[in-house]
């Protein structure tokens, strides 16, 4: 299996973050041991990062504001999903710890970043 090594490098489109961000989370977790418990958070992060990114690409499509604002706010609850199962896995000190903060602190700004512009669209 190739190691990926992250491109920890600032990107200004937000569709292109979450992409990036689901795919870095799969890399993340490939990377790491199997065992029960770590395969439930690895499952999870997968499922919530790449939701989180499928959610905003169809709020792209989306007629009216209301719309946008309901999508967008999928797309956030499923950011603060895969925010906890990293916390989790931080706790535990699962996977590389570089990767690890940088997911985290990744996170937290696509959850501000979402949330403004559902707070904008008001």
């Amino acid at each position: 299996m190739q190691v990926n090594e992250p491109n920890f490098d600032k990107i200004y489109n937000f569709e292109d973050r979450l992409v990036r961000f689901a795919g870095e989370c799969i890399f993340f977790v490939r990377k790491l041991e199997k065992s029960y418990e770590i395969e439930y958070y690895k499952n999870q992060l997968i499922r919530s990062s790449g939701s989180s990114s499928l959610n905003y690409g169809e709020a792209q499509g989306t007629i009216t504001s209301k719309d946008f604002m309901f999508k967008v706010s999928l797309s956030v609850k499923e950011l603060k999903e895969s925010r906890n199962s990293l916390k989790v896995l931080d706790y535990i000190k699962a996977g590389d710890l570089e990767e690890r903060k940088w997911l985290l602190t990744e996170v937290e700004e696509l959850i501000a970043i979402a949330s403004k512009m559902i707070n904008n669209k008001k």
